[in-house]
């Protein structure tokens, strides 16, 4: 059978990279469904610590095992759903669980509204330890179901495990950036909104581990990634979104992210996305945002002259 025929139902989609331990507990979680996943698709980015001969020993022919020479988790995502057969794909990072409902309500919405492409729900984010710290409510950023670019510019953050989504979206919209080091999830995320109608099932359905400054989400690069991935999908809206929509977006996310520069301590890029941002703000979060730089700018310029001192 090509891989691209259809066979399953839901196809669970992992990738790992030397995470042994970790990706066992993720399998674990897709095998707790109550809604039985019909396939489960690990791909190996280059494990050098004996993934797959665990994962072997330990589920067999329960999951299908893919391995690929290191070359990210973006194209690590891509390789999974090109082979996956499912009409539903579901991502799931190693380092994440589902809730056991999660496939359960995510496939009963989208059966239930056949013109959406992707469904999200809340998330559980649990530090180091496993002890749950926050919510994201993702109708806090997405405050209805539909057509959600234009709430999505001001906000695209996204928890891939929190997605399921139908098989042609991914033919549509293509699959991750592998150009970017991070930043690469809410550009997917963006790039869907655009073609496709997009729901949410209010309920934490996903543990997600997100410790102190770890993993990609804490490099120096992310703050850049962030900026040309909302500058693009910005660019790309034209008329669909309004123009005042178009300036607030630019304007949050060049001041969401001179704040990240600041922390950096790259003074002259906070600068230059400070300026940006009070070029184009418009309304009353961004300008609030504005406000707030100048006196945290001055705290971490004093943090830093102590520091030298």
């Amino acid at each position: 059978m090509r891989a691209t025929e259809i066979s399953a139902g839901v196809s669970a989609i992992i990738p790992t990279y030397n995470r042994r331990e970790l990706v066992q507990r993720a399998i674990d979680s897709v095998l707790a469904q109550t809604h039985a996943v019909d396939e489960i698709v690990v791909v190996d980015d280059g494990s050098t610590d004996g993934t797959g001969e665990a994962l072997a020993a330990r589920y067999g022919d329960r999951i299908r095992y893919h391995w690929q020479p290191n070359a990210g988790v973006s194209a690590a995502r891509n390789t999974g759903m090109s082979i996956a057969t499912g009409r539903y794909f579901a991502l799931l990072d190693s380092d994440d669980l589902w809730r056991p409902e999660k496939t359960a309500r995510q496939v009963e919405w989208l059966d239930a509204h056949p013109d959406f492409g992707l469904v999200l729900c809340d998330v559980v984010r649990v530090d180091d330890a496993g002890q749950p710290y926050d919510v994201f409510v993702r109708r806090e950023v997405l405050p209805e179901d539909g057509w959600a670019l234009r709430w999505l510019l001001l906000n695209p953050s996204l928890v891939p495990a929190s997605a399921m989504f139908r098989r042609e979206v991914f033919e549509t919209c293509g699959g991750f950036d592998v150009s970017l080091r991070t930043a690469e999830d809410i550009d997917f995320h963006l790039r869907v909104a655009r073609h496709w109608k997009i729901g949410v099932v209010e309920d934490s359905l996903v543990d997600a581990l997100r410790g102190q400054d770890t993993g990609l989400s804490a490099e120096a690069t992310t703050y850049d990634d962030y900026v040309k991935v909302v500058e693009r999908a910005v660019a790309d809206a034209g008329d669909s979104v309004d123009e005042d929509i178009r300036r607030e977006a630019l304007a949050v996310t060049y001041a969401r992210n001179a704040r990240g520069m600041l922390i950096r301590r790259r003074w002259r890029d906070a600068l230059r996305l400070w300026r940006a941002a009070r070029a184009h703000a418009t309304m009353g979060e961004s300008r609030r945002m504005v406000r707030e730089l100048v006196p945290f700018a001055a705290r971490r310029l004093l943090h830093s002259a102590l520091r030298r001192g």
